[in-house]
C-alpha cells in the first residue's frame, strides 16, 4: 500500500471489481453528480449481490462542495452495517473527487479508503473522449444507465 497521500491507496477500476466480489464488509461510493448518475451511468453490482452508494461529493450545476457528504455518507455506511474498519473504494469520473473524498472519509476515521484512479470514464483519449483508454466502463465492468 501507497503511504503518505491520506487514505490506503489508489486501486484501479478492475482492482476493485475483484476485491468487491470477495464478499468482504465493503462499499462502492460513487461520489459523481446526479446528472452523471442518469446520464452517464453507474456500476451494475447485482451480479456480486451488492449496489453502489451515491452520494455527490460536489454539487451540480454549481460545483460546490456538499457540506454534508462526510455525515450523509457515514449514515449510509451504517445503514449497511458497515463501520470504520470496512473497505469503502471510491469512484467518479476520472479519480480526482474519489480522492478527496477518500481523504475526507479517512480523516472522519475510516481505515481503510481506496480511491478509484482511474474513475468510471478514464482521462481523455487523443480524440478528447473519455471512456476509451481505462476505467469501468473500458475494463468492460457492468454498469447500467437510466
Amino acid at each position: 500500500m501507497q503511504t503518505n497521500i491520506g487514505y490506503a491507496s489508489d486501486l484501479t477500476a478492475l482492482e476493485t471489481y475483484t476485491r468487491l466480489q470477495d464478499n468482504n464488509p465493503a462499499a462502492l461510493v460513487d461520489v459523481r453528480t446526479q446528472a452523471e448518475w442518469t446520464f452517464v451511468g453507474v456500476p451494475d453490482l447485482r451480479s456480486i449481490a451488492g449496489e453502489p452508494i451515491l452520494v455527490e461529493w460536489q454539487g451540480f450545476p454549481s460545483s460546490g462542495p456538499n457540506p454534508y457528504f462526510v455525515r450523509d455518507l457515514s449514515e449510509l455506511l451504517a445503514q449497511k452495517g458497515l463501520d470504520q474498519d470496512a473497505s469503502i473504494y471510491f469512484l467518479c469520473r476520472s479519480g480526482a473527487r474519489s480522492q478527496a473524498a477518500a481523504i475526507a472519509l479517512t480523516q472522519a476515521g475510516y481505515s481503510r479508503c481506496f480511491n478509484i484512479s482511474d474513475g468510471f470514464e478514464g482521462p481523455l483519449d487523443g480524440d478528447g473522449h473519455r471512456g476509451t483508454n481505462s476505467g469501468w466502463k473500458a475494463a468492460g465492468l457492468p454498469w447500467i444507465q437510466s
